[in-house]
């Protein structure tokens, strides 16, 4: 599906839109004023793949600390503003790249207005963030409940407050912790608009269904072409939100950073140690960042058909395995060589996506008979 079509975003060295990556970001857990404890959590946040980082201002002791946390921040820093506009002039001040501020909780407009004018003096990004329960008290009483409708109409009043201004380096956000209100929101405000949308579902829940709720919401709209940075909110380490984003991404098709591993379930039908196969397989390839798409299948009903459709594919079966590579087979090893053949596969290929020269290893191969039918 094509990205939908937005305007680019500066937010430090990064640019976020439809022409960039779909960038995954976190918040942190710590008092913003301990200085030590979210830094520390900065560095892991980052070392998992956290490619921006929001941090609680709520006291001043919270934008104090700002300046330093600044420093040991090595991606884009985002100040989270609730209520009062005064510690988001203050962070704007302190140096952060992008400001999340509720029009809807923070006061009047005049108020948003001075925000804007000072992050267009320092050229701060602003993300507009409208959450279900923060929409205005005229549009609850106009629309009965924080529907879409009314999330769509306070994002769309903030927008034009901006526009009005002359400012478009902003995002929206529009976050429920109901899934079907978030589909519609975000699909209503992204016909309307060439807003850049972060997306998410607020308060998911812990690590479990947290991340199946945000692989529906968040998946069905990046399937859409919607969405341009992510972050999924779970009830744990914020660490543990990263890798959970990158799989969304991958498994949506809508940016692969890493092997994907395809395998057939568990089924009397399979004739190989498949489940010893994937973990030693999971293993060789931990850490690597080559986007290629791995079949590893166990049977032979549909484990030569399946394995030939991916970039790189294995079906085993009778004491061997026939390998492809896009759909060509390429040959036949037998059952204790099928991980060492696959991980060879995937190197060539990387070597090949980086331009280098491509040395296999010799593997004597069984002969390239079909694998007989059981």
């Amino acid at each position: 599906m094509p990205r939908r079509k937005t305007r680019t975003v500066r937010i430090g060295k990064l640019l976020v839109g439809s022409e960039h990556p779909i960038w995954v970001q976190s918040m942190t857990t710590p008092d913003t004023s301990d200085i030590q404890a979210v830094v520390g959590q900065i560095e892991r946040l980052v070392a998992a793949g956290c490619e921006i980082v929001r941090v609680t201002v709520d006291t001043d002791k919270a934008a104090d600390a700002l300046p330093e946390i600044r420093k040991h921040c090595p991606v884009p820093l985002i100040a989270d503003i609730h209520f009062t506009h005064r510690l988001a002039l203050r962070s704007i001040d302190a140096g952060v790249d992008k400001v999340r501020l509720n029009p809807g909780n923070i006061g009047s407009l005049e108020r948003v207005r001075e925000v804007v004018r000072a992050a267009d003096r320092a050229g701060v990004a602003l993300r507009i963030g409208v959450n279900s329960g923060s929409v205005e008290k005229d549009l609850l009483d106009k629309h009965g409940w924080p529907s879409p409708e009314a999330m769509v109409e306070s994002a769309l009043r903030h927008c034009a407050t901006v526009e009005d201004m002359g400012f478009s380096n902003y995002l929206v956000s529009l976050k429920s912790t109901d899934t079907n209100t978030v589909l519609r929101a975000n699909r209503m405000f992204a016909a309307q608009t060439d807003v850049p949308l972060h997306l998410g579902v607020t308060e998911a829940g812990r690590p479990g269904y947290g991340s199946l709720k945000s692989a529906v919401g968040l998946g069905a709209l990046l399937l859409d072409g919607i969405g341009d940075t992510i972050r999924v909110s779970l009830t744990a380490d914020p660490v543990e939100e990263i890798p959970v984003a990158f799989d969304i991404l991958k498994a949506t098709g809508a940016r692969v950073t890493s092997p994907e591993l395809i395998a057939c379930p568990t089924c009397g039908r399979i004739e190989i140690d498949l489940e010893k196969l994937m973990t030693d397989l999971e293993a060789r390839l931990r850490g690597e960042t080559v986007p290629v798409k791995i079949a590893v299948l166990g049977c032979v009903v549909n484990g030569p058909g399946e394995a030939s459709e991916a970039d790189i594919g294995i079906a085993g079966g009778g004491g061997k395995g026939i390998l492809y590579r896009k759909g060509q087979q390429i040959r036949v090893v037998p059952e204790s060589q099928m991980l060492d053949a696959l991980v060879e596969e995937v190197m060539a290929w990387k070597a090949e996506r980086e331009g280098q020269d491509v040395a296999r290893r010799e593997v004597p191969s069984l002969p390239a008979l079909p694998l007989v039918q059981r």
